[in-house]
């Protein structure tokens, strides 16, 4: 099993499937088809015959139940193809680091990189783990290419093992994940789960019950332009107001400066001219009642701001991303009890945690499809210094198989 799971995600990091915000298409980059296509050969050569990719980008599939019990619900798993926007994911070239021995691991594509053990604790339970990286130049797309190597090796072992029995599972890899668009067209009829489980989680062990909740606020802002050689005591520079909101932001309520359960409101984007200029920000929480008290406060700083700049104005609009999916796992507490106990069948101690963003689940969740968040073993994500144990990714697909014999079990 370890050979495969590894030699999969090995496979599928050097394909690009980078998604991009700015696109309006759906999938947001063909190139995240690629990877679709490869995954439908591979999930088709593994025995699964109805595995296809469809034309906004999704990869479908089922292992068909092997049960006679007829009341097992329906099990999706389901990771995301495309790798985040914040660090190229073009050109990767993957390096293993075998039965590491400990120390910081220094990336041969660009000196300056270095995984350090003093920034990574997680590196010391890896001793005598194999590890993979990139080689300092892109991110690796352990996030979360980890999550499909683990679920089409975990498929393989369920059908090449028919003594093991299961109900019905349900295979799904989507894009554009990363830009909060994952599951805009994903068809859940046709998919026909009772429940999920996004393999897409980080260290191994963890199952995660509750995300962020999440907005996007615009502002936008409407300058007084004017030839700047007879400006005086007329111009209204709109870079310059946008400047004055951006310093009154609270320093402690920044991702840099907040951790556990304290949220925060973060500027994503700055654009502009004299005349007008345009504001992004994300604010996240993890109850509704904190982002609302967050988007208030950013619009009275707003406010603020325009009484010295009386001839200009501006407009605030909040977009809703996702919610908290512990609203939904709450009302079914099984979906997370039997994720711990397959945890700990697959020879872990479960631990339950919080996402500090969210995951195809937090939505899907909403949209009646309860998902949790399993680990996938990656560490540090969207950044060059990523990487994932292949022992890490080994466990992951064990807590799968494991999952899907308990569910069967206990019908």
């Amino acid at each position: 099993m370890a050979a495969t799971v590894t030699d999969r995600f090995l496979r599928y990091v050097v394909i690009d499937t980078q998604s991009d915000a700015e696109s309006p298409s759906q999938p947001s980059t063909e190139k995240q088809k690629n990877l679709g296509r490869l995954l439908v050969e591979e999930l088709i050569g593994i025995g699964i015959s109805d595995a296809h990719l469809d034309e906004h980008g999704y990869v479908y599939a089922t292992i068909p139940s092997n049960t006679p019990k007829n009341n097992v619900p329906v099990i999706c798993f389901c990771a995301h193809m495309d790798t985040a926007p914040d660090f190229s994911g073009t050109n990767v070239k993957p390096q293993v680091v075998r039965n590491y021995q400990g120390g910081d691991i220094r990336l041969p594509g660009d000196a300056t990189q270095i995984i350090r053990v003093a920034d990574h604790p997680v590196l010391k339970d890896l001793i005598g783990h194999d590890i993979v990286t990139s080689d300092g130049t892109t991110l690796l797309g352990a996030d979360d290419k980890a999550g499909i190597a683990e679920i089409v090796t975990a498929a393989e072992f369920l059908i090449k093992n028919p003594e093991i029995k299961h109900g019905a599972i349900r295979i799904l890899f989507t894009p554009d994940e990363e830009i909060g668009r994952g599951v805009d067209k994903v068809d859940l009829k046709k998919l026909g789960a009772d429940f999920g489980y996004t393999m897409d989680g980080e260290t191994a062990g963890t199952i995660e019950d509750e995300s962020f909740s999440a907005d996007a606020v615009d502002i936008t802002l409407k300058g007084v332009a004017i030839h700047p050689g007879f400006a005086y005591g007329k111009m209204e520079n709109a870079i310059r107001i946008a400047g004055d909101i951006i310093a009154r932001l609270p320093k402690d309520m920044a991702p840099e400066t907040t951790k556990d359960r304290v949220g925060f409101i973060h500027p994503t984007s700055a654009s502009g001219v004299m005349e007008k200029a345009h504001l992004g920000f994300i604010i996240r929480d993890f109850t509704e009642e904190g982002l609302k008290t967050k988007e208030a406060l950013l619009e009275k700083i707003t406010q603020d701001v325009m009484e010295s700049y009386p001839g200009s104005s501006y407009t605030f609009r909040v977009r809703e991303q996702y919610r908290n999916m512990k609203v939904v796992l709450d009302q079914h507490p099984e979906i997370v009890e039997y994720a711990m106990e397959a945890i700990s069948r697959a020879g872990m101690k479960p631990v339950r945690g919080s996402i500090r963003g969210g995951t195809d689940g937090s939505r899907l969740s909403f949209m009646g499809l309860p998902c949790a968040n399993i680990f996938a073993g990656g560490h540090a994500f969207h950044s060059p210094l990523e990487f994932v144990s292949s022992q890490d990714m080994e466990k992951a697909v064990s807590t799968i198989v494991e999952l899907a014999k308990l569910w069967e079990e206990r019908a």
